[in-house]
């Protein structure tokens, strides 16, 4: 519904945001002055001035005259994985999805994806993002799709990286292989091992682990991609699947979600063919590729469509 509230600027996130990208978080963490700041950062004085000023309103930043540092409250939070506040940097994937919006009118001309700066930490605060978005779930849904289950029970992970759901079907009983992209997978084998999860590098739109597994898990994978990719993605999914093993397929349906549709112009800023799709859709795309029994169940807060594997449908 119309609501004045959408006026309102996420001025904080865009604040402790640029304060992330400039570097001042990070050399926060120990005690300095606004001139040591600004030198160490080579920083305009007044800008760090007034932003400091902020984010020890904001109770970011702690000042004894010219002496600042981050607060007690700050360091637990971004820092602290102990702390019951901790999210890391997981506000930075919305900060960077703010960066993408604001390019809309640009995205309608052209069709084409926002601009995005190529920092590799954006893939860290992306991996932050989904961890801390799916850790909430994700027990709930290892019990639910693992439910009737035997210890050992193959699984491949498409795309999750993060290790949060891979991590709640090991601790299930589950064997686990996430397959991921290169650079994800370089920075969580050593998080993988201690878990006992196999992180397999590549591109599933060019392939897949060979398996076989009895369950291939997609988290938020669909709605990156267009119709003909993930057709061709659940032709690859069968291949690898025992007969009778299954697909769970996690994301926004759109016409069932009331989020959907305003998430399919997050894909439309950040994804060249990217959306959210409807039932009818994933029911068709399952069926071509060789699935029946297609459903669809909500699990804590979290949709999820399942599908069975028809036998002989991998060979």
């Amino acid at each position: 519904m119309p609501d004045d509230k959408i006026l309102a600027l996420p001025q904080e996130l865009l604040i402790l945001g640029a304060a992330v990208k400039t570097g001042m978080v990070e050399a926060l963490r120990r005690n300095t002055t606004y001139a040591g700041l600004t030198e160490e950062l080579s920083l305009n004085p007044r800008a760090v001035r007034v932003v400091v000023e902020a984010l020890a309103d904001l109770g970011y930043v702690s000042r004894q005259g010219e002496t600042i540092t981050l607060s007690e409250e700050a360091q637990k939070m971004i820092y602290d994985p102990a702390s019951p506040n901790y999210v890391g940097f997981a506000f930075m994937h919305r900060y960077n999805m703010i960066r993408s919006w604001v390019q809309l009118p640009e995205v309608l001309s052209s069709g084409q994806p926002a601009s995005s700066d190529q920092d590799p930490e954006n893939t860290r605060y992306f991996m932050e993002g989904m961890r801390h978005g799916a850790q909430k779930s994700a027990p709930a849904i290892a019990d639910f799709l693992l439910t009737d289950t035997i210890n050992g029970v193959q699984v491949l992970d498409i795309g999750g990286g993060p290790l949060i759901y891979g991590s709640a079907f090991t601790a299930r009983g589950a064997k686990v292989t996430v397959l991921d992209l290169p650079p994800v997978v370089q920075l969580m084998q050593e998080k993988a091992e201690k878990a006992g999860i196999t992180m397999f590098p590549g591109d599933f739109n060019l392939g897949l682990p060979p398996g076989p597994f009895d369950l291939a898990y997609l988290g938020n994978i669909c709605h990156i991609f267009s119709e003909t990719e993930n057709r061709e993605l659940f032709r690859k999914v069968s291949q690898v699947l025992v007969p009778g093993g299954r697909i769970a397929i996690v994301d926004m349906v759109r016409g069932t979600n009331p989020f959907a549709a305003v998430f399919g112009v997050n894909m439309l800023v950040n994804t060249a063919n990217g959306g959210t799709w409807t039932l009818d859709q994933y029911t068709d795309w399952l069926f071509s590729a060789g699935f029946q029994e297609v459903k669809l169940n909500e699990v804590s807060g979290r949709q999820i469509v399942t599908a069975m594997c028809k036998k002989g449908a991998q060979n």
